[in-house]
């Protein structure tokens, strides 16, 4: 073999060599295949929340409310704060009485919520089921029935129950009758008009023993109104006169009033707490089932009150409902929406 040729043979082993050791792959073997890229893990959905479908902003439509005068300034906070939060309804509030409140909402079924300062009584609830409604009860909060006197009366501070069931039967007309320190002057009643649960409320927790309902009714010279501001107006307005309703028309007016003690116990948290002021009575909304389903909006804005008023009652005037009557408030919502 001439040098020539021996040169040649021995670039081309060379050259064999350099591919192999380069990973060079017969033609005839197939090359194992890369693994796929992975795919990138999703994250999982965020479970639906089930209570979206009553946020404020979730809803339109209608709210109408009527009732209670006492009610009226708590529904009508929660209402402003509905709004605010992005309801774009309307929503009216009414303030005509816890009865023309029942009877608006059981008789004519014009109304989807009854606000009441006293529970439904049971011809109240004949009445609804007469319609097809069937009210479901939510405790709202407490109120402490505020017996006042004008801030100009300085001779009278604590009344006893059956002091204030003879001045509002009539049996004693002036105040000197009800004490001998306090002046010779005729004394002027002031009193919310039957159709208010205050008025109910009043009657069975005073004047039992006196003459019931009709004493007041009949008691003449008594200026009667379902208007609190009317009441506030008329008291404030002399120094003999006398009064009484809802806590938070006192609040509002603390500066031209003066809250009396009730056997003794002032109206105040502490004592509507401990159950010691004698004229402190439950606050309720009604409402019915199928209007809560047929109506999302009526549904939202009772889940907002009572999920809220805690929050704003005592800014109004009223104290908190037990924590337990809340909670079955609640739980009767969850139970008419089916949630």
């Amino acid at each position: 073999m001439s040098k020539f040729v021996r040169s040649f043979v021995f670039v081309l082993a060379a050259l064999s060599f350099t591919l192999a050791a380069c990973g060079g792959q017969p033609s005839d073997v197939s090359a194992t295949e890369a693994p796929a890229a992975a795919t990138a893990t999703e994250e999982p959905a965020a479970p639906e929340n089930p209570m979206a479908m009553y946020a404020p902003d979730a809803v339109t439509g209608d709210v109408i409310t009527a009732g209670s005068s006492t009610v009226f300034p708590l529904s009508e906070r929660m209402a402003e704060l509905f709004q605010q939060e992005g309801y774009t309804g309307n929503i009216t509030v009414d303030s005509i009485g816890s009865g023309a409140g029942f009877e608006r909402f059981c008789e004519a079924g014009e109304t989807d919520i009854a606000n009441a300062s006293r529970p439904i009584k049971e011809e109240e609830v004949a009445a609804c089921q007469s319609i097809g409604r069937e009210p479901i009860e939510f405790r709202v909060g407490t109120d402490a029935l505020a017996v006042v006197v004008s801030a100009d009366n300085d001779f009278v501070t604590s009344l006893t129950l059956v002091q204030l069931g003879q001045i509002f039967s009539g049996a004693v007309t002036t105040w000197d009758q009800v004490d001998p320190s306090f002046p010779a002057e005729a004394i002027q009643v002031y009193s919310p008009g039957a159709d208010s649960g205050t008025f109910d409320y009043f009657v069975e927790e005073v004047m039992e023993d006196f003459g019931g309902e009709e004493a007041l009714l009949g008691l003449e010279g008594a200026q009667f109104s379902e208007d609190d501001n009317v009441l506030v107006q008329g008291v404030e307005g002399s120094p003999y006169a006398i009064g009484y309703f809802g806590y938070a028309y006192y609040m509002e007016n603390q500066g031209a009033l003066k809250a009396l003690n009730i056997e003794g116990v002032a109206p105040n948290q502490e004592d509507v707490d401990n159950g010691t002021y004698p004229l402190a009575r439950p606050l309720f909304i009604y409402s019915d089932a199928k209007i809560m389903q047929e109506k999302p909006q009526v549904a939202a804005f009772i889940y907002f009150y009572l999920t809220n008023v805690n929050d704003n009652i005592t800014d109004v005037g009223y104290f908190p409902a037990p924590a337990a009557d809340l909670d079955a408030a609640l739980e009767a919502w969850k139970t008419a929406t089916g949630k």
